[in-house]
């Protein structure tokens, strides 16, 4: 059965390649940078960021977690050239809202007692505080071996209800 996204889907993507024109695109970020973000629906990283196809990589998970994105984050750095690290976090995340034993508990009643077994040990990185946790997750690459020590590293909050975006590190 064929759902109303994937019907969406289907018909958006026919009137988006129908004028694409940029498949000799390189495959390595033109501008050199990766933008770590939050999956909220709220945020166009695009659009908010002024990012063009090809400019930058862009990340996205709940809370925009550093250490959820650190493979995607060496691969850019180490295998495809960026330079930059831009850490933006958002207002009204959902990230501060619970804690692990929140998640894991809703996983358990929800899908059983094998999937609450599964997800036991998983931490869900929920932070208490937005600003601190801008903060952490900056430190935390910064100290990573795997970062290269020269990448310049900012973090940021981007603000749901004004689209405004400032730094904090």
């Amino acid at each position: 059965m064929t759902t109303d996204v994937q019907k969406n889907l289907v018909e958006k993507n026919q009137e988006y390649s129908a004028h694409f024109n940029q498949g000799d695109l390189a495959l390595p970020p033109a501008k050199k940078y990766v933008v770590v973000t939050c999956m909220d629906a709220r945020i166009d990283p695009a659009a908010a960021l002024g990012i063009s196809l090809g400019d930058a990589h862009v990340i996205r998970n709940a809370g925009a977690s550093t250490k959820d994105a650190l493979r995607s984050i060496i691969i850019s750095n180490q295998l495809l050239g960026t330079t930059e690290i831009v850490v933006i976090k958002h207002t009204g995340c959902g990230m501060l809202t619970f804690q692990n034993s929140d998640a894991r508990g809703l996983v358990e009643k929800n899908l059983g007692s094998d999937a609450g077994r599964e997800v036991a040990n998983l931490d869900f990185l929920p932070f208490p505080e937005l600003e601190r946790a801008v903060k952490d997750d900056v430190a935390y690459l910064k100290s990573n071996p795997t970062v290269a020590k020269d990448a310049a590293l900012t973090g940021w909050i981007y603000e749901v209800e004004t689209g405004k975006v400032r730094q904090v590190v």
